[in-house]
């Protein structure tokens, strides 16, 4: 396994260490300034779900296979399965709850996992953390040194997709990222996920998700059909025009 394995150079090792720093800093100083708005939605959890917990806390697998509990805002009701992700189920909408949508749509629910960088679990920028059950995503990760990382609260895999990814796309993405990971790599993709938010692209649902990426695909190899078709029919008409020319200067 250890052949397939990506290594991080020298210098990806020294900007990782840089990074711990700058993540603890910043994730310290969020904290701080959200410290009323966390305040604001905890009210508002209450009001809306008076029996329900504010937080959500489950276990994720994080660098070098680490397990930690990851704290989010709790978008689901305490009905929804717990030891399933979300992409799985087959009516995920009916397991949100009113505040839960609006809190998913505008990824605040996920701000609380600035508790999970500060302490060190978790990155700002890197792989999204994983359930212990996604079994075929950590064997790609470890085989490919993705596991090498933190997990980040935002990553190079949601911004190319998010909710429309299959493990194998979120893979690849995360190759990508491993092998690309530096200052400049971690600035697009802190800026890409802000347009991302901002835009609510690729917000998808459980199987609904898998659904509309078919959809997607689908589409993306009916247009494909059809420029290759369009491009045989140009590559035939610059042929005829070609021998009508050279007929014309015989003549």
């Amino acid at each position: 396994m250890r052949e397939h394995r990506i290594p991080l150079t020298s210098e990806q090792r020294r900007y990782l260490k840089m990074k711990r720093i700058f993540d603890m800093v910043v994730s310290g100083m969020a904290l701080v300034v959200l410290a009323i708005p966390f305040l604001f939605v905890a009210v508002l959890q209450k009001l809306s779900s008076p029996n329900e917990p504010v937080f959500f806390r489950q276990k994720r697998v994080g660098q070098n296979s680490h397990v930690f509990y990851i704290v989010k805002f709790r978008t689901m009701k305490s009905t929804a399965p717990k030891y399933s992700s979300t992409g799985n189920l087959q009516n995920a909408d009916s397991y949100i709850s009113k505040l839960g949508r609006f809190l998913r749509d505008t990824s605040i629910d996920e701000l609380p996992q600035l508790f999970n960088v500060l302490v060190g679990d978790m990155s700002l920028i890197g792989p999204r953390p994983l359930i212990r059950q996604e079994r075929s995503v950590h064997f790609l990760r470890r085989y490919y040194g993705v596991d090498q990382l933190k997990p980040g609260i935002t990553g190079w895999a949601q911004i190319n997709g998010r909710d429309l990814l299959n493990d194998y796309d979120k893979v690849f993405y995360d190759r990508e990222y491993l092998k690309n990971v530096s200052m400049a790599f971690d600035a697009k993709v802190f800026f890409d996920s802000v347009l991302k938010v901002l835009g609510r692209q690729d917000i998808k649902e459980g199987v609904t998700a898998h659904h509309h990426r078919n959809e997607m695909r689908h589409q993306q190899q009916e247009q494909l059909i059809q420029e290759k078709k369009e491009q045989c029919e140009f590559t035939q008409f610059q042929e005829e025009a070609q021998v009508l020319r050279q007929q014309r200067r015989a003549m």
